[in-house]
């Protein structure tokens, strides 16, 4: 039998960043609470408390919809001449069918708007509400904590047809599952000393694990962030980066603003 191929190198990833003017003061009281909560509390299933570095900071969070292997400019270049060209406007579903929130398939939503001003009430159906936490695993043995978009038949639709752009264009290493919005909120690949092979994105980078039942059951209907309006897509670079003000965040390959 012949060796499995290597894995495609993941480079960059397209996403929709969550940190806006309107959403920074809600995630960032939101990330303070869950940080005093699961860091200083000890308990039977985490003797040792909850590291506090496998919180994500407020500048990483994001919904990522597909990652990318851009191993040379020409590659980069080809990604960000196609969001680009992209009519972000034309992609935001206005009438016809809308997909299942959950998988895309199966369910179909109509939707309808007429008159003036459809063009402001297409940007305006774009809001992201996160409520809620969820695991990546089996709760009593994970090492990634998520908060999900409230289900929302034009974000999913929207998140879908940029998905399939790209894809179409040969852009984004092949992923067969249904897409998964989330916002990364706890991830123990990123505490020292922990991390595995690859950049922590993935189910399966971690080698520490924590039992998060407890968690899940307090955050069940916690809201992270409410109604707040995507503001732009963005093709960021792999591997979040200190700033000299001690935050961290991605690095923005490109991007491009809503209308």
């Amino acid at each position: 039998m012949p060796p499995k191929p290597s894995p495609p190198r993941l480079t960059h990833f397209l996403c929709i960043p969550l940190v806006t003017p309107t959403s920074r003061s809600q995630l960032q009281a939101s990330l303070t609470t869950f940080r005093e909560k699961t860091t200083g509390t000890r308990t039977a299933q985490n003797p040792d408390g909850i590291p506090a570095a496998a919180i994500r900071p407020l500048g990483t969070l994001h919904l990522t919809l597909g990652v990318m292997s851009l191993l040379t400019p020409e590659r980069v270049e080809s990604a960000l001449s196609l969001l680009k060209s992209l009519n972000l406007r034309e992609l935001i579903p206005v009438s016809g069918l809308v997909g299942s929130a959950k998988s895309g398939e199966n369910e179909e939503g109509r939707v309808s708007l007429k008159g003036k001003g459809v063009d402001d009430e297409r940007t305006s159906l774009i809001m992201v509400t996160l409520r809620g936490l969820e695991s990546m695993h089996t709760p009593s043995k994970t090492s990634i904590l998520y908060a999900p978009p409230v289900d929302d038949l034009y974000l999913r639709s929207f998140c879908l047809k940029l998905r399939e752009a790209f894809a179409a264009a040969d852009l984004l290493v092949p992923d067969s599952r249904p897409l998964l919005l989330h916002a990364t909120i706890l991830n123990t690949v990123y505490v020292p000393g922990v991390r595995g092979k690859g950049s922590g994105h993935g189910k399966n980078k971690a080698k520490l694990t924590i039992d998060a039942t407890e968690i899940l059951e307090y955050y069940e209907d916690f809201e992270w962030m409410s109604n707040v309006k995507v503001e732009k897509v963005a093709i960021c670079r792999m591997g979040a980066q200190k700033k000299e003000d001690g935050t961290e965040e991605y690095v923005v390959e490109g991007e491009a603003l809503m209308p």
